[in-house]
């Protein structure tokens, strides 16, 4: 019932308030039993939606709570990725190599759309004429 209070306080704008804090309560009491617990947010909205005239109050928190960023979640993961790499190779790597780990993690989606074959073809294309103009074989 407090957070339910503390979320009406949160979205009033003066004297116009987007929940009432009581009744979002006893919607929320009474939806719960409804509810399947496989449920994911966005169907649990879909199943309110549809039902708007009865649950007024938690359709309204849903579209709110749903659209409310989370950024935080990705700076850490960030840090538990540099944590495991760090505890993994920490003892035979510098400072340098495990920067450039942590950044290879970091942007692993990045990694995923490069073509190796376009790189590996480049480097052997340069190697060749190397070895070619300074007579190497």
């Amino acid at each position: 019932m407090a957070a339910c209070v503390n979320l009406e306080d949160a979205l009033n704008r003066g004297e116009h308030t987007d929940t009432d804090g009581p009744g979002l309560f006893c919607e929320l009491m009474f939806v719960q039993d409804s509810l399947q617990k496989s449920m994911g947010p966005l169907n649990i909205l879909n199943y309110l939606k549809k039902r708007s005239t009865i649950y007024p109050n938690d359709v309204i928190t849903y579209i709110v709570l749903l659209t409310i960023p989370v950024t935080v979640a990705s700076a850490e993961r960030s840090f538990l990725k540099f944590k495991l790499l760090k505890s993994y190779l920490c003892s035979t790597m510098t400072q340098e190599r495990l920067n450039g780990l942590a950044t290879l993690a970091l942007e692993n989606d990045v990694l995923e759309k490069i073509n190796y074959e376009d790189m590996i073809e480049d480097f052997i294309s340069r190697n060749t004429r190397h070895m070619l103009l300074f007579g190497r074989t």
